[in-house]
Order: C-alpha cells, then sequence, then structure tokens
C-alpha cells in the first residue's frame, strides 16, 4: 500500500483495487487515479476532521462511497448548506459504532464506538487489516474531575476492546501533546492489545515532538512508529 500524510489525522491509502480517505479537511490531496473506486472515512463532524469538500470527491470519474460517523447529518438542510446532490447523497452510509459491513466487493469495514464523537474505523481488504482511531483515544486531561478520567479509561478499554489480538498492518492512532504526561497512555495500551505491525502517529497538532518523545521512552518500539513531520510525507508499506 501506499500512503499518504495530509494533515492532522487525514490519510490516504492507496490499495491496487481501491483507494481509502480518512479524515480529509485539509492538506493537499494527490491526484486519484480515474476508474480506481474511493472509498472517504469520515470518524466524526468535528472541524478537525471533517470538511463538506469531501463531497465533491463525487466528479463521476470514479466509484465513491461516503462512510459518515455518527452524528453528522445529511438532512435537507445540511445538504442544501453543503451543495450535496440527491445522487451523491444516496452514496453516503452513517455509520455507528458496532456496525460489521461490506462497504464495497471484499471490503468489510467494522466501527468501533469513540470516547469521544462518532466512530473508529478498522478496514480489511486485500488482505490488508488497516486501522483509523478518530478520536477513539485514552483522553485524561489534567485538572478534569478524578471520576471523569477513571470513566475515560474504562470506556477507553472498553471500546478497543475487539482490538484484542488482533494483527492490524498499519493503524493510525492519536499521539496528541495537549494531553502531557498522559499523551501516550493511549498508544502503549494499543501496542499491547493488539499486533500493531506499523503505526502513524496522528492529530499532533502539526507539532512531531509527541512521537520524538515516544521513541526516546520506548525505543523497543521504535520499528514499528513511522514518524509523521510534514504535510505530504508518504510511505511504501
Amino acid at each position: 500500500m501506499r500512503v499518504t500524510y495530509l494533515a492532522h489525522s487525514g490519510f490516504l491509502i492507496e490499495l491496487s483495487a481501491v483507494s481509502l480517505l480518512f479524515d480529509w479537511w485539509k492538506g493537499s490531496l494527490p491526484p486519484l487515479p480515474e476508474g480506481k473506486p474511493l472509498l472517504v472515512f469520515v470518524s466524526h463532524g468535528h472541524e478537525d476532521h471533517f470538511d463538506p469538500h469531501i463531497f465533491a470527491l463525487d466528479d463521476g470519474t470514479r466509484e465513491v462511497r461516503f462512510l459518515l460517523g455518527k452524528g453528522i447529518h445529511l438532512g435537507k438542510g445540511s445538504m442544501a448548506k453543503w451543495g450535496v446532490s440527491e445522487a451523491t447523497a444516496g452514496k453516503c452510509r452513517l455509520v455507528r459504532g458496532g456496525d460489521d459491513f461490506e462497504a464495497l466487493p471484499g471490503i468489510r469495514v467494522e466501527a468501533l464506538r469513540s470516547t469521544d464523537a462518532g466512530v473508529a474505523y478498522l478496514v480489511t481488504a486485500e488482505g490488508q487489516t488497516i486501522y483509523h482511531a478518530g478520536d477513539l483515544h485514552w483522553w485524561h486531561w489534567e485538572g478534569e474531575p478524578k471520576t471523569d478520567n477513571a470513566n475515560m479509561a474504562v470506556n477507553f478499554r472498553h471500546f478497543t476492546e475487539p482490538l484484542r489480538g488482533r494483527r492490524i498492518d498499519l493503524a493510525m492512532v492519536p499521539l496528541d501533546g495537549r494531553l502531557k504526561a498522559a499523551e501516550d497512555w493511549g498508544l502503549c495500551y494499543l501496542l499491547e492489545l493488539a499486533d500493531l505491525r506499523t503505526v502513524l502517529p496522528m492529530h499532533q497538532w502539526e507539532d512531531c515532538s509527541p512521537t520524538e518523545r515516544f521513541l526516546q521512552k520506548h525505543p523497543e518500539w521504535a520499528g514499528r512508529i513511522l514518524p509523521v513531520t510534514q504535510e505530504g510525507q508518504s510511505w511504501e508499506l
């Protein structure tokens, strides 16, 4: 697969027969091959994960499907505001945590509940399993009530349990420096929970220092963590 980092939590993944676009709201999208199907994933409606410009990708040059995490409402009002036609709306699917379906022939999508909004996605295609966390993360904030942080820890473990023991060829996981001492708790937990072969940190707010700190603290994972340093960066995996 070829993977391109767009910005923040946005990635384009190109497999031989399908392209997967996750949480694209800014950053330059590389040219998409005409004729290759495109699956557009939106984890949730926060402005740093979703922009209605994605619907312009339904331009007639390829088969497109839009998977919209719970909380994104595609009613008549939003369709008019975003310029979404009835035809494009018919290519959209609202996804909830616990959903498990075939998005296109041979492409399985599993959705996990999020500790924040919307869903996380687990996609199996062409023998590869790909995980995009969205905002499913261990959000432990300094200064928040202890009960809130305790509930977050319980929910994070519960919502990620479907990943236990799974081999995941590529995982895109938050590593958010705003959490300070807790910035890597979620990633550390997932590395022990599942067999993550390659990890791309995301949700870093264009600051790669959380990845640098993580690799200094956990050199044992250096072979699996690929530092994300700039928009447009790409990898052949």
